[in-house]
């Protein structure tokens, strides 16, 4: 698959999508979006695919948000526009396999159209995260609104409202849980690849049917929740049996995180 934004490649059953616009520090314009769409198309119709891996090309910056040189093409009736960025989103797209991110540098804004709707977020000890929006006279809503259900809501609003006086470490969102683990930037794309690998390695109905599960329940009340999550081991667990059987069954060796 050849992209003039991104690129794309499978290997081992692990999908690498980099944004591949560094002299614009990975902006998104329409392009991308369109790119994007046709991408999770793919991953989701493609059963090679196990895991995707998020990831930006260039030293500066995994992505700050759209690219505002170039503006986004919205229908001219205010009543027929659609939010352009759900383009980029996985959960949007229906995309139901796991999706990990590997920021680095600036991580700004729009970017957030990916980070919310990911998995996890693996960072590099660089990266810093800020919301511009207000700083210009914007008002930011759908970026802090998905951020909100990943961090604490305090510190979704600084984030949004403090603007681009103040940047979140890579520590402070590891603090948080926003990153579920820091690594030094040279390390960044080899680490996110051998987690990658190592889901990818699983039962990949079991590992999309969990995916698919809490990602579908998320919004819920708890008791919904629980009522609804049984309808997934029935459809993904014919009979209540598992993929892989226990007898013979050699355990990994774990890792301490």
């Amino acid at each position: 698959m050849n992209f003039d934004t991104i690129e794309y490649a499978v290997d081992a059953h692990v999908a690498t999508v980099t944004l591949n616009r560094p002299d614009k520090l990975n902006a998104f314009n329409n392009t991308m979006i369109d790119e994007f769409v046709q991408v999770w198309k793919h991953v989701r119709d493609d059963d090679d695919v196990h895991v995707v891996v998020l990831r930006a090309a260039g030293d500066k910056a995994f992505c700050t948000g759209v690219d505002v040189a170039e503006g986004l093409h919205l229908h001219q009736n205010v009543w027929s526009q659609d939010d352009p960025g759900q383009g980029l989103s996985p959960r949007a797209n229906k995309v139901w396999k796991p999706v990990i991110a590997a920021v680095h540098g600036m991580v700004a804004g729009g970017a957030f159209y990916w980070l919310n709707d990911c998995d996890f977020i693996v960072s590099a000890d660089d990266a810093t995260f800020f919301d511009p929006h207000v700083s210009y006279g914007m008002t930011s809503a759908l970026e802090p609104i998905g951020l909100a259900r990943r961090v604490p809501l305090g510190e979704a609003m600084r984030w949004a409202l403090i603007g681009l006086d103040e940047r979140m470490s890579a520590l402070r969102a590891h603090t948080i849980g926003l990153v579920s683990e820091l690594v030094p930037a040279a390390e960044l794309w080899g680490r996110v690849d051998a987690l990658a690998r190592t889901i990818a390695a699983k039962p990949p109905t079991a590992v999309q049917g969990t995916v698919k599960a809490v990602w579908e329940t998320l919004d819920m009340d708890r008791n919904a929740a629980y009522a609804v999550a049984w309808n997934y081991p029935a459809v993904g667990n014919p009979i209540g049996t598992a993929e892989v059987s226990r007898d013979g069954f050699v355990k990994p060796k774990w890792t301490l995180r």
